[in-house]
């Protein structure tokens, strides 16, 4: 079966750390770009990073750099999100993405369930 699989989502108080795992099955992971992305209740989803298959180039929302880090194993088909520094602001569902890159575009093409990641004291 074809998708992806989030998870590592959770309560986290503010300037703590989480990391999201999506695990990949059913295509060639190595073939694909993995980005993730996120939704809070009210607001449209937006890219939060993506990392290309091939060379790794990597990819972060203003609001995110320097606090989160995308990474993946390719030989484990999962992508990695490592957020640290949290605000209240990061939260929302985080959703994991496949996409056909084609630069500077990547066409996103199938998507995980979603984790919440909630930052509250």
């Amino acid at each position: 079966q074809v998708q992806l699989v989030e998870s590592g989502g959770g309560l986290v108080q503010p300037g703590g750390s989480l990391r999201l795992s999506c695990t990949a099955s059913g295509f060639t992971f190595n073939d694909y770009a993995l980005g993730w992305f996120r939704q809070a209740p009210g607001k449209e989803r937006e890219g939060v990073s993506f990392m290309s298959n091939g060379e790794g180039s990597k990819y972060y929302a203003d609001s995110v750099k320097g606090r989160f880090t995308i990474s993946r194993d390719n030989s484990k088909n999962t992508v990695y999100l490592q957020m640290n520094t949290l605000k209240r602001e990061d939260t929302a569902t985080y959703y994991c993405a496949r996409g056909e890159y084609d630069p500077p575009l990547v066409e996103w093409d199938l998507w995980g369930q979603g984790t919440q990641v909630t930052v509250s004291s």
